[in-house]
């Protein structure tokens, strides 16, 4: 089960490779993760099939991925727990340093309903705003090894 063993007890972020928001995102995490607490992986990847189908995430469904963040903490292991949408990124705000730790804290205050409602908003347009990558874009050199 374990596909994961280099993860070393840090938070597996799945995006969408293609998506122009997504890869933003990704770089925007990595200049903030100072305490080298993330590793990234595009849901299209083979590397993490398995455990997206663990979690309900039909390959057939989405050939691509699954068209929301899931951020993955303890992967591969029994104790394995995914996080989706508005929840993923609160889970991510707490693995950074401050502001954006206290901003997660007090997102976790807004009802779950409400935060994954502006999730949506932002991800039904994310294509039309941000564009599509036909490939995943290769990371920075040095950034490398913080990708599965």
């Amino acid at each position: 089960m374990n596909e994961f063993p280099d993860l070393g007890g840090r938070l597996l972020v799945v995006y969408d490779g293609h998506c122009g928001f997504c890869n933003a995102s990704v770089r925007w995490l990595l200049r903030r993760d100072r305490r080298d607490r993330l590793r990234f992986a595009p849901s299209h990847s083979p590397r993490v099939a398995a455990l997206l189908q663990r979690h309900g995430f039909s390959v057939n469904d989405f050939p691509s991925g699954p068209s929301t963040m899931v951020v993955v903490r303890d992967a591969g292991s029994p104790a394995e727990q995914a996080f989706l949408r508005s929840d993923a990124a609160v889970v991510l705000l707490a693995e950074l340093p401050q502001p954006w730790r206290a901003a997660g804290a007090c997102l976790r205050f807004v009802p779950r309903p409400l935060r994954d409602f502006g999730y949506h908003i932002i991800a039904a347009v994310r294509y039309r705003i941000w564009g599509r990558f036909e490939v995943c874009p290769l990371p920075a050199p040095n950034d490398r090894a913080r990708f599965l």
